[in-house]
């Protein structure tokens, strides 16, 4: 008896904390709360723009006209100043809204997808088929995909050619963009993120993927016999 009544006090205690251990480890826990594209863009914005900014202080602290290294120096404040439009595009293609609102024909939104892109009109050919010249657009979300698959071929292609053929299939309007050298598994890996990215690497195709499903729309891709990478973004015509 007076063993069971020492011992009672010390071991219930433990009971105790092995029963709520058992009990929290069968409770559902919380779902992470998703990201949105604003959060996701602005937590980019920080990450990427603190080096180039730097750097572009640093250079024009340095820049004085009697220095040898002036050609250089501003050489290097251009590609900074390149580099900070670049993101600038990605993240208003991303999260920014198009000025204008409203039902527009698609070659309208083309033609302001390629100015927001920054790809220069010698490096990219268009081609839209017959049908899809009559297709109306009524999201912007269409010209914010289309934005940001320029603009990233626009950033990492090296100047290297663009194509972009837009035609309309059934019920679908189908947009495909070709490059040579445009490395695969990369670019599938940003497509297959299902969080956006802590830069901007990657930020404008997880952009392209996420919206081009809210659209109902499908995402394909193809290697031709030359290598040239195509990427394809189908979406339904409604």
């Amino acid at each position: 008896m007076t063993l069971a009544a020492d011992t009672r006090p010390a071991t219930l205690p433990g009971l105790l904390t092995d029963l709520v251990r058992v009990v929290r480890s069968h409770l559902p826990h919380p779902a992470a709360e998703p990201v949105s594209t604003g959060d996701a863009l602005v937590r980019a914005l920080c990450h990427d723009m603190r080096s180039p900014l730097a750097a572009l202080e640093s250079v024009l602290d340095r820049l004085d006209a009697d220095d040898d290294r002036r050609p250089e120096l501003l050489e290097l404040a251009r590609a900074q100043a390149q580099h900070l439009a670049s993101m600038l595009r990605t993240a208003n293609a991303t999260g920014g809204a198009p000025e204008r609102r409203g039902a527009r024909s698609l070659a309208d939104v083309l033609q302001a997808s390629v100015a927001a892109s920054g790809l220069p009109a010698t490096q990219l050919t268009v081609r839209v088929g017959e049908d899809a010249a009559d297709v109306v657009v009524g999201d912007a979300r269409v010209q914010r995909i289309l934005t940001n698959l320029l603009e990233n071929a626009h950033r990492h292609g090296q100047g290297r050619p663009v194509r972009l053929r837009v035609d309309r299939r059934a019920e679908w309007v189908e947009f495909a963009l070709t490059q040579p050298g445009v490395p695969a598994d990369r670019v599938l890996g940003h497509l297959n993120r299902l969080t956006p990215p802590v830069d901007l690497s990657g930020l404008g195709l997880w952009s392209v993927q996420r919206q081009t499903r809210e659209l109902g729309g499908r995402l394909a891709w193809c290697l031709g016999e030359d290598g040239d990478f195509t990427l394809v973004v189908r979406l339904p015509d409604r």
